[in-house]
């Protein structure tokens, strides 16, 4: 995952503008002293590299760091670090925010992923754009370092058609006589579109559409759906979005869908992780 370092330095810039007063004032900014970062809690660990950045612009000596995507048990410490008190205490919010929210989103997913995996490992779980604004960058590689992936990174990049998008184009009968139009522009790409009723996900499925996603479907009639659109393109990828999370994700990976499209991991709990500075003797 690329972090640019414009973003690292807004991170610091957002909690450091000018000084850290506090050390400033009692005079101990000069000091040597050590930090540790430590987990409360079990957990995925996100966003170790992005503090370990924080510390290199903060002349903090890195020694000791575990990877995103890592398993963190309670207590355990996974970030280390040495340096002038003054750094040490400009560098310790800034880590601690950043991988507190990080990680709180890859271990969410884990769980998802996890769930989802004993019922059936080759369902992928996948998350909406609908991320918090200006948490993108750190959002994304959390999904990722949890084991899930992003369903759409940006409007640029995929083709998902929605009921706002068909009522430019004359509703679901005008999409299914222009899709090989559609996939003739963009022959390397899915055409996917979301619907409201098995009848129109017929529809598409038989006019060469390459993939359905269904939201808000009760998973007793989204088995059903599965069912018939498979048999009539055992190929077709269908998604399932809406609602789905830690209480009903094995329900819905059980119908026979490809994927679990959720956004519910964005707003997941922050892992608690605590944080030592002390001086060197």
């Amino acid at each position: 995952m690329y972090i640019s370092d414009e973003l690292i330095d807004k991170f610091i810039k957002e909690d450091v503008p000018y000084i850290d007063l506090t050390t400033l004032v009692l005079e101990i900014g000069n000091k040597k002293g050590k930090i540790q970062f430590f987990s409360r809690e079990d957990g995925v660990l996100c966003g170790t590299e992005e503090a370990a950045r924080i510390f290199d612009k903060l002349n903090i000596e890195l020694t000791k760091i575990k990877p995103s995507g890592s398993l963190v048990k309670k207590n355990e410490a996974f970030l280390e670090g040495k340096g002038s008190a003054s750094d040490l205490h400009m560098a310790w919010k800034i880590c601690q925010n950043i991988i507190d929210y990080s990680s709180g989103i890859a271990t969410k997913t884990r769980k998802l992923v996890n769930k989802a995996a004993n019922i059936n490992s080759d369902v992928s779980v996948i998350t909406t754009r609908k991320n918090i604004p200006g948490t993108k960058e750190l959002a994304i590689k959390a999904v990722v370092s949890g084991g899930g992936f992003p369903h759409r990174l940006g409007l640029s990049e995929t083709i998902l058609i929605f009921k706002q998008h068909l009522n430019f184009l004359g509703g679901i009968h005008e999409l299914a006589k222009i899709i090989k139009k559609i996939k003739g522009k963009v022959c390397e790409k899915k055409v996917i579109a979301e619907v409201d009723s098995l009848e129109d996900a017929v529809e598409l499925c038989k006019n060469g559409i390459d993939g359905i996603q269904f939201d808000k479907v009760p998973c007793d009639k989204l088995k059903v759906n599965v069912s018939i659109l498979k048999d009539i393109n055992p190929s077709m990828v269908i998604l399932a979005a809406g609602g789905i999370n830690e209480s009903n994700i094995e329900d819905y990976v059980e119908t026979g869908i490809d994927a679990i499209v959720t956004t519910c991991v964005y707003y997941a709990k922050p892992i608690d992780i605590g944080c030592k500075i002390e001086p060197i003797m």
